[in-house]
């Protein structure tokens, strides 16, 4: 799987859905290999998506097309500075239901000291998460060549996310949670997604 991560200010968080929108109706059923998109808006105005295609191929052949070409020019220009982009194959999946049913979203980016270990803890025993967290949908965990990660969340609603963050971890999963906290480099930046933007072939 390739992932590709796009975030900049927006001056309009509804033109911006707008467009996100037309992207799906017009675009979206003739994408090489997209398998979805979660985007939105945080309420300080930063915008937010995660693309996500079968490769990196895929994901060339479309931004090459002419049609998607001509939709960037006019979605860029609802920002107001230069977008950053994320680009990775480094992609690790658990997903436990279905995130485009996903009431609340958050988007995590940061910078971990041992990529190979952060790989390994984030692909631990699923089913062990599932249970101490059943307000979590499911995830998309993003690494790059530098250390640095996306990692999506996808919650049944906000209400229910905020609950399980105040749970203590059980035994079993507790020097894993502190340990992934010990691993980052730096503090992480967070997109909560109170209204979040789930796109999928599904949904076409």
């Amino acid at each position: 799987m390739f992932v590709q991560v796009i975030q900049g200010q927006v001056t309009d968080a509804e033109q911006a859905h707008a467009a996100m929108d037309r992207w799906m109706e017009e675009l979206a059923p003739e994408a090489p290999g997209w398998l979805g998109t979660t985007a939105g808006v945080t309420a300080d105005g930063r915008f937010i998506a995660q693309a996500r295609f079968e490769s990196a191929d895929s994901a060339r052949r479309n931004s090459e097309s002419p049609g998607q070409d001509k939709w960037w020019h006019e979605f860029s220009s609802l920002f107001s500075g230069d977008a950053a982009f994320h680009d990775t194959e480094d992609v690790t999946v658990g997903m436990v239901g279905d995130p485009d049913t996903a009431g609340f979203v958050q988007i995590i980016r940061g910078r971990v000291t041992d990529p190979d270990r952060i790989r390994t803890l984030m692909s631990g025993d699923p089913a062990k998460w599932a249970d101490f967290r059943p307000d979590v949908i499911g995830s998309v965990f993003s690494l790059y060549d530098d250390g640095a990660f996306t990692t999506t969340f996808y919650f049944t609603s906000e209400a229910e996310a905020r609950e399980g963050e105040r749970k203590e971890p059980p035994q079993e999963l507790k020097a894993t949670v502190d340990e992934l906290d010990a691993l980052d480099a730096e503090p992480p930046e967070f997109f909560d997604l109170t209204a979040p933007w789930v796109y999928s072939p599904a949904s076409t």
